[in-house]
């Protein structure tokens, strides 16, 4: 009696915990149907095939005002360009043949086909000689001592399609260009910004063209060495040269120090001297690298052009007799 009546005691205390509903929570989460991902999958694997979408240009997007942004660009660079003639300086020649061949196409009068557009292709001339002119001027006037095949390398890479180009896509010059074809061909882009140079010294004076060349052309050769962009085959043959010019006694190589010789990795140091002095030292993984380096480094310092060489001079230039006589040549 006493055992039943403790085990019912137990298992009615213990009943509710057992007999007690419990809650179960559900969470839900939204999937994309079966066909779905199927779709989502086979689109993605599809866009992988064909690649990314050919590029528009910003007159074939949204919120585009041709006539506000050319305006815009003269403020954007503190530059007081006629707008006409800006405008024109952006008009490539093979975009009028086309854009009157398509608006043929449409069946227009024929008085309306006809655009009456000048392009720019007497601008970029002016606007490229004055440039190359002032550059030769200013690259001489800097560096008296180097010679004429090093100025003519200066120009060369600074006026440059590669140079140029980049100088004019930071401008965003490729986005009002008119051309017909996009992206905009180098050789485009190269003669229109040369064209609103020309642009420019219509609108404002050679003064100013000059300050525009120095500030985006000039500024391109910070960082670079001399003989990255002129090439020289015999470097210690022109040393000699020079210092034949100059009446210096020849340069006489010698090995100064070396390391790791006997590695896959050796390091040698050529000094030159003339008339038992110091004037060069460079090194090289070999001793005739390191020969060569070493007329090098004596060449920068004949013409100039060391790595401590002091700052262009940034001050308002002048109006250069020789720019401006090439220019109206």
């Amino acid at each position: 009696m006493a055992s039943s009546f403790g085990f019912r005691h137990v298992f009615g205390a213990l009943r509710p915990a057992f007999t007690a509903r419990q809650t179960i929570l559900y969470t839900q989460i939204r999937e994309k149907k079966r066909w779905m991902k199927s779709y989502v999958l086979l689109k993605e694997r599809k866009r992988k095939l064909e690649g990314p979408p050919p590029p528009k240009p910003r007159s074939q997007q949204p919120n585009w005002d041709y006539h506000a942004e050319v305006e815009a660009f003269g403020y954007r660079l503190h530059e007081n360009f006629k707008l006409d003639l800006l405008k024109t300086a952006f008009i490539n020649p093979f975009y009028i043949t086309p854009e009157e061949a398509q608006q043929q196409d449409l069946k227009l009068d024929k008085e309306n086909i006809k655009l009456n557009l000048k392009d720019n292709r007497d601008l970029s001339e002016r606007g490229s000689v004055f440039a190359t002119a002032y550059l030769q001027d200013s690259f001489s006037r800097a560096y008296p001592n180097l010679p004429d095949d090093g100025i003519q390398a200066l120009t060369s890479y600074v006026t440059g399609s590669q140079v140029v180009c980049h100088v004019a896509k930071n401008l965003a010059v490729e986005d009002l260009v008119l051309s017909a074809e996009f992206p905009v061909p180098l050789e485009v882009l190269q003669k229109t910004f040369f064209a609103i140079v020309g642009a420019l010294i219509e609108s404002s004076g050679t003064e100013k063209a000059s300050l525009f060349i120095r500030d985006f052309l000039i500024t391109q050769l910070i960082g670079k060495d001399l003989f990255e962009i002129w090439s020289v085959v015999n470097p210690m043959g022109l040393l000699v040269e020079e210092l034949k010019k100059r009446k210096v006694p020849l340069p006489e190589p010698r090995l100064t120090r070396q390391s790791g010789s006997g590695t896959v990795l050796p390091l040698y140091f050529v000094g030159l001297y003339s008339d038992k002095q110091l004037i060069a030292e460079g090194p090289g993984e070999t001793i005739l690298v390191a020969e060569e380096e070493s007329a090098r480094v004596a060449l920068r310092k004949l013409y100039g052009y060391t790595e401590s060489r002091p700052p262009w001079d940034y001050s308002i230039p002048s109006k250069e007799p020789q720019a401006v006589k090439a220019l109206s040549s």
